[in-house]
């Protein structure tokens, strides 16, 4: 299975609602990915340009590109990010392919 990692920020308005009713959202987090057939990882909340991460494994992309889809249409989010990540065997299959593509630079 692939691995993702997510960025994530509430709106204003969500972290107004968890002050008023605070709540352990991995659980929830939880569910949207098993229901794919994936795991949650991990999840952490954070200061800086992001209020969270959380980190997925998933059955294919288009399993990931669901969840971040429910997650997003749900409107507590101000943004949602997701990189997929490679394990090193799959990043020296990618650099051993990348040996035999004869790229050429724009206008050389």
């Amino acid at each position: 299975m692939a691995m993702y990692l997510t960025r994530f920020s509430y709106t204003p308005e969500t972290w107004a609602r968890m002050i008023e009713n605070p709540e352990d959202r991995r659980d929830a987090a939880r569910t949207y990915i098993e229901s794919v057939g994936g795991k949650l990882h991990g999840f952490w909340y954070a200061f800086g340009e992001r209020d969270g991460w959380n980190l997925w494994e998933a059955p294919d992309n288009v399993s990931m590109a669901a969840v971040a889809l429910a997650i997003g249409a749900g409107g507590a989010l101000s943004s949602f990010e997701t990189t997929v990540l490679l394990n090193v065997e799959d990043t020296i299959e990618a650099l051993k392919k990348a040996k035999t593509i004869r790229y050429r630079p724009p206008a050389a």
